[in-house]
């Protein structure tokens, strides 16, 4: 009889009187510690049925009573002494094992695991029955194997996030939790850890510079979680990459492998990393400001975890960072300069707002949103669904507007159209004022008409149209300067003493280029 596991021959006669005695493979492990499987195995080869599920031999009808008469009373004593206390119940749990082993397999508690089988297989029983199982269960299983990741030198470097030291917040005064992040390289095992109080996805990126200045290089493919800093959409053939982190991985000429979900070992590198951080420096550690907490970290890394020899390379870490150094890309002359992205809804007259300037876009987008990028220089507008490039413009101040003259209307909309007709019944001078600003300012010219109009609304459309006469003689029919002058005005045969001074000069020199054409 060839078994995997070979027992003694005290332990095969208990194995094979409890089988006799017609107990479950189940019961027979608990009383034994013998694994089920092997439990089969003797009991099929001593000709013993094996008990199946719903109590029934799994050879049907049961062996002939003599057999099982065959057993000696010293072996049933010696099970009688080997088998302590009652005999366990079947648990309610029993039937959903293969679903609780792989839940446990994935990482999922107690707690959630009853939560599932509750909500979606209709289990009756309670939580902590639940949560006796899953002890029971997570110390019988074995750890899933898991096969060493070799790279090369300057080849890949591992990240992720992990739990910092506590650190008193200045704002508040009070101790607070802080975030570590830890870049791992994949060949000398060499780390960059930094501390940062809380995490977007520019700090998130600007992380990555400060590891690759620190390094003295880049590699040439990061591996990452699924955390949104990094990744959009988690896909395992096509995942979406944050655009703000995917421009400054292309700047430093790195790729981002993004990790399948649930697949922790595959940056096992960093995740031993952050374990290392978490248990060894940083333990009961508290610390007055971030400052001093990083100083402290960055001791212990030159002073210990570079000089430690890896238990896996049985290498000093620092030597052979020393060979992988030279094997890194060198970093870029500039840095990177930083994006903000966002999306935009075009508004009627074609322009999207950024921080409360205006910007034009091509003409089919109107009511429709649109992705801007922007920095400090420029300001971009991208089509959503393929990223392509529909406008680009210099940035402006709060206000005002930028519009590109391939993005002016070609014909007057039928709106516009009748609100200069509005404005010229409202009197001739507004209404040539309205004229002049539809010619000259294009696709603004509609919200500055509509100006106009409710300054005729405001003032009364008398004075409004004594302040378009005298800004049609004055060479400034604009609705900036109707807005100046009737706010100073309060009556029309008062105008010229309480017009500004930039007015007065206008009316200067009307009356100059007057007097020169009289003498000529």
């Amino acid at each position: 009889m060839a078994m995997s596991n070979v027992l003694d021959e005290t332990k095969q006669q208990q194995v094979i009187a409890l089988g006799r005695l017609g107990w479950s493979l189940r019961r027979i492990e608990g009383a034994t510690g013998v694994r089920r499987e092997t439990v089969s195995g003797y009991l099929k080869a001593a000709g013993v049925a094996v008990r199946g599920r719903g109590g029934r031999p799994a050879q049907w009808p049961p062996p002939n009573p003599a057999t099982t008469s065959e057993v000696s009373t010293d072996s049933v004593a010696t099970v009688a002494t080997a088998v302590s206390g009652p005999a366990r119940t079947l648990s309610v749990c029993e039937p959903y094992r293969a679903l609780i082993v792989d839940a446990i397999r994935r990482g999922r508690n107690a707690m959630a695991i009853w939560q599932d089988l509750v909500d979606q297989h209709g289990f009756a029983g309670r939580y902590a029955s639940v949560r006796r199982y899953v002890r029971r269960v997570r110390g019988g299983l074995t750890p899933e194997p898991s096969g060493i990741i070799e790279t090369g030198p300057g080849e890949e470097a591992q990240v992720d996030y992990g739990e910092g030291p506590m650190v008193r917040d200045p704002a508040s005064g009070k101790y607070r939790r802080t975030r570590l992040f830890v870049m791992t390289l994949g060949y000398s095992r060499k780390s960059v850890r930094l501390l940062t109080w809380r995490s977007s996805s520019q700090i998130w990126a600007e992380l990555h510079e400060e590891a690759f200045r620190r390094l003295g290089g880049t590699v040439r493919v990061i591996v990452l979680d699924n955390l949104r800093e990094g990744v959009l959409q988690p896909d395992v053939y096509d995942p979406t990459i944050n655009p703000l982190y995917r421009d400054v991985l292309a700047h430093y000429n790195v790729v981002a492998l993004p990790c399948r979900v649930r697949d922790p070992d595959r940056k096992g590198k960093v995740e031993s990393g952050i374990g290392h951080t978490q248990k060894t420096p940083l333990r009961g550690q508290r610390f007055e400001t971030l400052e001093a907490a990083q100083a402290y970290l960055d001791q212990w890394e030159t002073r210990w975890a570079d000089t430690r020899i890896h238990g896996t390379t049985k290498r000093q870490v620092s030597a052979m960072f020393a060979e992988e150094r030279m094997h890194l890309q060198p970093l870029p002359l500039e840095p990177f300069r930083y994006d903000r992205y966002g999306t935009r809804s075009v508004h009627l007259d074609g322009c999207v707002e950024v921080e409360a300037a205006y910007y034009s876009v091509p003409p089919g987008w109107i009511s429709q949103r649109v992705a801007v990028q922007w920095n400090a220089l420029h300001v971009r507008v991208l089509d959503p669904r393929s990223g392509q490039l529909l406008r680009e413009h210099l940035r402006t101040r709060r206000g005002h507007h930028r519009v590109a003259d391939s993005d002016r209307p070609t014909r007057t909309p039928a709106k516009t159209l009748a609100l200069l007709d509005t404005a010229r019944k409202a009197g001739p001078s507004i209404g040539a004022v309205c004229d002049h600003i539809h010619r000259t300012e294009g696709v603004l010219a509609p919200r500055r008409i509509l100006g106009v109009m409710s300054l005729a609304r405001k003032h009364g459309p008398a004075i409004t149209e004594d302040a378009a006469h005298f800004a049609l003689e004055a060479g400034a029919p604009s609705y900036r300067f109707l807005r100046r002058y009737l706010e100073r005005v309060k009556a029309p045969a008062a105008a010229l003493k309480q017009i500004d001074p930039l007015i007065r000069q206008l009316t200067d020199y009307r009356d100059l280029i007057a007097h020169r054409g009289a003498a000529s």
